[in-house]
């Protein structure tokens, strides 16, 4: 007999992995349908996590619960932390990873979910009543009753591959689409839209010649995503390698132009602006006679290259001389060749803030299918997605992170309520208050929320609790020690700033901005007692001291300006307000409220269109 499972995520990419451990690790019974059972988690572009923003957010599923940062911390094969110039808001830790390491990994995580079933087969419809969905219908013919569905489809959705004049159905390189979805929630009223996205070719390492290129090392002290103690920073890495383009590899590849998907007419949809093609790259930036290419390994033990920065759809003759016109490819020999793919998404302005569609009471959307592009975005989106879902079949209130809790919060809000109609990569820049969201704080921002929901663990909790305490105990040292200036006046000249004249207190030497923590341990001899007694290995209690001390007044003002937002998140909008009734407010207004239907008067604030004067006609209308 078919059991009724509370929760079916439906694709087991980044997001659907994230979604069906959530909802499953907080007791709910949870099958997770894919199509290919060996393809679990697979890291469809580049072998890498984190980088900009990106880092952030992979701390901040950790921090929530979620498993992607122990994957990759398991995984990793270089660990670099990025941005070390610019100011701490902006640091984003980023590994390489093993690939097929990588896909092991999370099918062991998921496996060891006593309360999640797997099924190999495609979804090729939903079972709705009432505008609720009841199960999905698969592709063997199998009708599965359920109480919330998750689709994390990623590219899948009548996905269309492109390699030059050939074009092929497929989800994936060897994999076919999905279809049936799409059409069926476009006649329940759904709005699609198409996306692109590409890859580059993978190549032979054996036949590159590094001693050409420039190595790109990992951090000489390497740290790691997750904030538990399931994993250990590495203790060996492997290398990446620089290369460029060049002029005539910019004549190779426009010679093939003509050829080209993205130039004949036969890819119309949007690709990711901040991730182009090289031959959109050369088409955009023609003035620039190179592009920066990195070499990065596949794993520990394979010779297969992944060329970042060379994403391509043209012809597999035109890739394979144009590639071979780089210095150190000179040789080079291709495993395969890089495509385009098409697929379908859905506006995301249609789904709520938990990430349920707005038609569709039980379905939610994570992933590319709501217009992201990136790993951790998906990723996050599978981890709210299946964290809602469980909160639905237990009758409570939906988790909501907002812009001043997470990027993740930014993340689905601007989804939501800004949409997209190209695929939304995270930055930095989208956060308002990203001093607030750095890397090293996540777990105090966001575990004991999710403990309270039954995700985070009460040994994550614990172990967070234990870092707020010795992070509280090395600020009171700072607070009422004192330095002695034999120990640091010659440090203190030799980093350019002004030598002591008389015992100092350590806080006030460590806010000088030429000043950082390391050196004040390593030449203030009571303060290197006090650390090595209390704080060994604790890096990012540390690292987390220093730029709290240092940045203490930027802080408190972002805290102030988030409190002030937060006064309008605060005020909910009923749905039953007829927004076509108000004319006080501009049409502009009037049609994009009615359309995006805000769930709170600071979401209203933020859509186009909606000016200050139409918030204050809303304020009175709401009573306030």
């Amino acid at each position: 007999m078919i059991q009724n499972y509370d929760a079916i995520v439906v694709g087991a990419g980044h997001a659907g992995c994230e979604a069906a451990a959530a909802a499953a690790n907080m007791g709910q019974n949870v099958l997770l349908v894919t199509m290919d059972m060996t393809r679990t988690a697979q890291m469809s572009c580049n072998p890498a996590m984190g980088g900009v923003a990106k880092g952030q957010i992979l701390r901040e599923i950790d921090a929530l619960g979620g498993l992607s940062a122990v994957v990759t911390d398991k995984s990793a094969i270089q660990f670099r932390m990025l941005n070390r110039s610019k100011g701490p808001a902006m640091w984003s830790p980023r590994t390489q990873n093993d690939r097929a390491l990588f896909n092991t990994y999370w099918r062991e995580e998921l496996e060891a979910i006593p309360t999640l079933d797997f099924w190999q087969d495609m979804v090729v419809g939903f079972i709705i009543e009432n505008n609720r969905v009841r199960g999905v219908k698969t592709g063997l013919g199998i009708d599965i009753p359920c109480k919330t569905v998750i689709v994390t489809s990623g590219t899948f959705l009548n996905g269309t591959i492109h390699i030059g004049e050939k074009r092929m159905g497929g989800g994936r390189s060897g994999e076919k689409s999905s279809t049936g979805i799409t059409e069926q929630l476009v006649q329940l009223g759904f709005e699609a839209g198409r996306m692109k996205t590409g890859t580059p070719p993978r190549v032979d390492g054996r036949s590159l010649d590094y001693s050409k290129m420039e190595e790109q090392k990992g951090d000489e002290k390497p740290g790691k995503f997750s904030f538990s103690n399931r994993t250990s920073p590495l203790t060996k890495q492997l290398s990446c390698q620089i290369t460029y383009t060049n002029p005539v590899v910019h004549d190779t590849l426009a010679s093939g132009f003509d050829r080209s998907p993205m130039f004949n007419g036969a890819i119309e949809s949007k690709g990711p602006r901040y991730c182009p093609s090289i031959e959109d790259k050369i088409h955009r930036f023609a003035e620039r006679d190179r592009h920066q290419i990195f070499v990065e390994p596949e794993g520990w033990n394979t010779v297969e290259c992944y060329v970042n920065g060379f994403s391509t759809s043209l012809p597999e003759d035109v890739q394979f001389r144009a590639i071979r016109q780089m210095v150190g490819f000179e040789n080079a020999k291709i495993f395969r060749p890089g495509y385009a793919i098409e697929y379908d998404y859905f506006p995301p302005t249609q789904l709520k803030y938990s990430l349920e569609t707005k038609l569709v009471e039980g379905l939610f959307f994570a992933g590319q299918i709501n217009g992201t592009t990136g790993y951790e975005e998906a990723a996050c989106q599978g981890l709210m997605a299946g964290i809602n879902a469980a909160l639905k079949v237990q009758d409570k209130e939906a988790f909501v992170l907002g812009r001043e809790s997470a990027y993740i919060g930014v993340l689905i809000d601007d989804l939501i309520t800004k949409g997209t109609e190209e695929p939304y990569r995270m930055f930095t820049s989208r956060a308002e208050y990203r001093i607030l969201l750095r890397q090293d704080n996540a777990d105090e921002r966001l575990t004991r929320l999710s403990h309270a929901i039954g995700l985070a663990s009460d040994k994550r909790v614990r172990e967070m609790e234990k870092k707020k305490i010795l992070k509280k105990s090395l600020r009171t040292f700072l607070d009422r020690e004192s330095a002695d200036p034999k120990e640091l006046n010659d440090w203190l000249v030799s980093r350019g700033t002004s030598p002591l004249k008389q015992k100092v207190k350590y806080i006030d030497i460590l806010k000088r901005p030429q000043i950082d923590l390391d050196g004040l341990v390593k030449y203030g001899t009571t303060f290197q007692k006090f650390i090595n007694s209390e704080l060994s290995g604790e890096d990012l209690v540390l690292e987390g001291v220093e730029i709290e001390s240092k940045y203490e007044g930027y802080i408190q003002k972002e805290k102030e300006m988030a409190d002030k937002m937060q006064r309008l998140e605060n005020i909910k909008i009923p749905d039953r307000v007829d927004y076509h009734a108000l004319t006080s407010i501009s049409a502009e207004a009037r049609e994009k409220l009615s359309n995006i239907k805000p769930e709170t008067l600071g979401q209203a604030s933020r859509i186009s269109g909606v000016s200050p004067a139409d918030i204050s006609v809303l304020l009175i209308h709401l009573g306030r």
